[in-house]
C-alpha cells in the first residue's frame, strides 16, 4: 500500500468534525442554538450548549470557522458562524483519512475480538 503524503493538518475530533458539518448544512442560520439543533436533530443525542459555545471558539481559533456580528431589529445580535477554507480542507483530509481506516473493515455484529 502507498504511504499518504501528511499535511500540516491535524484531523479533527469527532464532535469538531460534527460543528462544522452543522455550520455547512445550517448555512446562513448558523448561530449557536440552530448548530445545538441541527446536531441534536441528526444524532439523537442531547447536546449541552455550553459545548457547542467551546468547540466553536476553538474551532475559530483553529481558522476553520469565521464568525461575525449579526444585528437583529430590537433584539440582541448573535454570532453568525461560516466554514473558512482551511476549515473545509480540514473537513475533507479528515474525510479521506477515516475512509482509508475503514477501507477493508468489516463488522461482524455480535463476533467477540480473538484474545491471545
Amino acid at each position: 500500500m502507498k504511504a499518504r503524503r501528511s499535511t500540516d493538518l491535524a484531523p479533527l475530533g469527532a464532535f469538531e468534525e460534527q460543528i462544522l458539518l452543522a455550520v455547512l448544512r445550517t448555512g446562513r442560520d448558523a448561530f449557536a442554538m440552530t448548530i445545538r439543533r441541527e446536531l441534536e436533530a441528526v444524532t439523537g443525542r442531547t447536546i449541552a450548549i455550553g459545548s457547542v459555545y467551546v468547540t466553536l471558539d476553538r474551532l475559530e481559533s483553529k481558522g476553520f470557522i469565521a464568525s461575525d456580528r449579526e444585528s437583529r431589529e430590537g433584539l440582541s445580535s448573535r454570532r453568525v458562524f461560516g466554514v473558512t477554507q482551511a476549515g473545509t480542507r480540514v473537513l475533507a483530509e479528515t474525510r479521506a483519512m477515516r475512509d482509508r481506516l475503514w477501507s477493508g473493515v468489516t463488522l461482524r455484529p455480535g463476533a467477540e475480538p480473538k484474545r491471545g
